[in-house]
């Protein structure tokens, strides 16, 4: 079988055919031999191919990687700006901060001279006395600029405090006024009438009996509501019922109340003269018309206005 050849016959388009011998051993090398470059061509074919497919998932890896390291920059220029803009602010907190402390220092120490000047209450007027806080507790941040906000807020109050202390304080000692021209005695409207009594009535919303602790003077709305005598306004705002309401201390006991407004004219710590306005005259809170209420205390407890309003 060694010795058997094989014969290649070359037939060309003109001219004498040609034929080769090829002996099967041979036949076998050459056929072993092509397909061994065959193979080698496909895999390295198939090398050259997954180097390319690396070489693109390295380049989209190093892309990635540079928008990373971008962004993280862009992140830490902008994180750093705002350490540096805290720390501004924080500076400015601090100096805010001294200065409020160090002018509550000479408010107490100036609103203790003038109770003991003007032999005052101590009780009443105690600036040594720390304010009492209180209200329901809220979520609190570890963040040190909303730690100093609250302390601001604090002492801010505190100041307020004090300079409704102060200002009642000077008025008490400036005026020098007797209970008589403490007591209120003018008219708490511009015109209006009275259209509801103190004492037991027939509750305006329900129909039944209730105790009425102050008088209503019907008016237009808007009208001005006037001080009753001078004092300090020591509320000014909403409260339940009364509506937007301004409450004044006129000294020696006496308090006045001014409910169911439409609008406030003056603000906690303001001192106000007979007549002057405080508000307007509305029908907010539990109220059926425009109207004002209008209530008199004397050491807390409840007097008919009536007899403080002006006859005729």
């Amino acid at each position: 079988m060694n010795n058997r050849r094989f014969s290649l016959m070359l037939v060309p388009d003109q001219g004498r055919v040609r034929s080769v011998r090829i002996s099967a051993a041979s036949l076998i090398a050459c056929s072993i031999t092509l397909l061994c470059f065959l193979s080698l061509g496909i895999w390295g074919g198939m090398q050259m191919y997954q180097a390319d497919q690396k070489q693109m998932q390295i380049s989209s890896l190093q892309n990635q990687i540079q928008m990373a390291q971008s962004r993280y920059a862009e992140q830490a220029g902008e994180l750093q700006s705002r350490i540096d803009a805290d720390r501004k602010q924080m500076a400015v907190y601090a100096r805010d901060v001294g200065a409020i402390q160090a002018r509550l220092a000479r408010l107490d120490a100036l609103g203790s001279k003038l109770v003991d000047k003007a032999s005052l209450d101590s009780a009443e007027f105690n600036f040594g006395l720390q304010p009492a806080y209180g209200g329901p507790r809220l979520a609190t941040s570890d963040v040190a600029l909303e730690g100093l906000d609250l302390s601001i807020d604090r002492l801010d109050a505190r100041l307020a405090d004090l300079d409704v202390q102060l200002a009642a304080v000077d008025y008490l000692m400036e005026q020098k006024r007797e209970e008589k021209a403490a007591r209120p005695h003018a008219w708490p409207s511009e015109h209006g009438w009275l259209s509801s009594n103190y004492g037991v009535r027939a509750d305006p919303f329900t129909g039944e009996s209730a105790r009425h602790n102050g008088v209503d003077i019907a008016n237009r709305f808007g009208a001005p509501v006037l001080a009753a005598s001078r004092g300090i306004v020591t509320f000014a705002g909403e409260m339940k019922d009364f509506g937007y309401m301004v409450e004044v201390d006129h000294g020696y006991g006496y308090v006045t109340r001014y409910g169911h407004l439409s609008s406030i004219a003056v603000h906690i710590g303001d001192e106000v003269t007979d007549g002057e306005v405080v508000g307007r005259v509305g029908s907010s809170g539990r109220s059926t018309g425009p109207h004002l209420h209008y209530e008199v205390h004397r050491f807390g407890q409840h007097m008919n206005p009536g007899k403080f309003l002006p006859r005729g």
